[in-house]
């Protein structure tokens, strides 16, 4: 751990700002200038060569993940045009599926924009009830608040599962996930912080209620990902842990802290503990992408969105007054690798996916689905300076 603390030596405010620029003047521009296709679909990912990917199948989920993206960069005043390609999305997604309801989409399309996988997915649903609540507070889209409440209820009425939570999607599985959960906490937390609607806190109460009597793991301190339908741990993926997921948590519980005034550092200063302890390449300072409960590496390679995450949860600690860690020095170094280790020196306006067990680029692609990840981490940031 005193290891671990001295590469921490770096200044988060000088940090914050580099990180600023390289989104504001080179991310998000190149986002704009090549990133939507000319039926108004956001593309799945940038090659190595910088090109865009115009042969990728199209997740459903990263059409709406680019929603919020362009909200989020108009709010900052990145950009002018974010209502007019948030719309556009919304008329490919109109025009090449057959929903009834916003937001509940099939889960993937081919690149000649046919259906491939028509099941609706839980963790596509949670995306668009984030980019719905984000199109309300930064455009004051009033469609969008109605698309909410649509695709909640039709949630409800297709994805119930058994014993609380929901199912995985239209399609038959085996294997329930927390993941989904917590993107659906994360967009009720949203919807409840730009409406003041408390039916949406009631809806993330009960996420958090499951993260209390499932996810969260009071013996080892660590959130659990897969389980059976009963909500006990999966045989085969029941010992996967994922560092970047406890991160996440963190900054998710403390955000719901925010608003109902719920205990929660004990879970979260216990969280970041762990997941720096068993999480942690030393050598690069950078999360493993899974481990075990114990910290037997799973997987030695690292994927970019666990940084952000650790920006978010050192930065929420912080400022909750917690000592157990410099948590500034702790942001500051992620934001600091995310500059260097996983900024595409070749392409700058771009990002390296992943880091192999030698912690050199695995992955040269730039998923659009990471753009959220940095964007929620800019946020965090500049809130936390400014």
């Amino acid at each position: 751990m005193v290891q671990l603390a001295e590469k921490f030596n770096v200044d988060l405010m000088r940090l914050v700002y580099k990180y600023d620029q390289w989104l504001k003047e080179e991310v998000v521009p190149r986002w704009m200038e090549s990133g939507f296709l000319d039926n108004g679909a956001a593309i799945e990912r940038f090659l190595e060569n910088g090109k865009p990917d115009i042969h990728a199948n199209k997740r459903i989920r990263v059409q709406a993940r680019q929603m919020f993206s362009l909200s989020y960069a108009q709010h900052q005043e990145w950009i002018s045009n974010g209502p007019v390609l948030v719309q556009n999305i919304e008329n490919f997604l109109t025009a090449k599926t057959d929903s009834q309801i916003p937001g509940f989409y099939p889960h993937a399309l081919d690149a000649s924009d046919t259906v491939i996988l028509p099941h609706r997915d839980l963790y596509d649903c949670a995306f668009f009830l984030l980019a719905y609540g984000w199109r309300y507070h930064v455009f004051n889209d009033l469609n969008a608040l109605n698309n909410a409440e649509r695709l909640i209820r039709q949630i409800e009425l297709q994805l119930k599962g058994l014993k609380s939570g929901w199912d995985e999607g239209t399609i038959e599985t085996s294997v329930r996930r927390q993941n989904p959960h917590m993107h659906l906490f994360e967009a009720f937390l949203t919807l409840y912080q730009f409406t003041k609607d408390g039916r949406w806190l009631a809806y993330a109460g009960e996420m958090f209620s499951l993260f209390e009597t499932v996810f969260f793991d009071s013996d080892n301190k660590v959130v659990r990902e897969f389980f059976n339908a009963d909500w006990k741990l999966n045989a085969y993926k029941g010992h996967i842990v994922e560092p970047g997921h406890m991160m996440e948590w963190i900054w998710l519980l403390m955000q719901y802290h925010k608003f109902t005034k719920k205990p929660v550092l004990h879970y979260c200063t216990a969280l970041y503990k762990q997941a720096i302890h068993i999480g942690v390449d030393e050598d690069a300072c950078v999360l493993f992408d899974e481990v075990s409960p114990t910290g037997e590496i799973l997987k030695a390679t690292k994927r970019c969105w666990p940084m952000t995450e650790w920006v978010k949860a050192a930065l929420a600690l912080s400022k909750a007054g917690d000592t157990s860690f410099d948590y500034e020095s702790h942001a500051a170094w992620a934001l600091n690798v995310l500059l260097t280790r996983y900024r595409n020196s070749q392409n700058p306006a771009l990002y390296i996916d992943q880091l192999g067990a030698d912690n050199q680029p695995l992955e040269s692609h730039a998923p659009a689905s990471t753009l959220y990840h940095l964007l929620m981490a800019h946020a965090e940031a500049l809130s936390y300076v400014g």
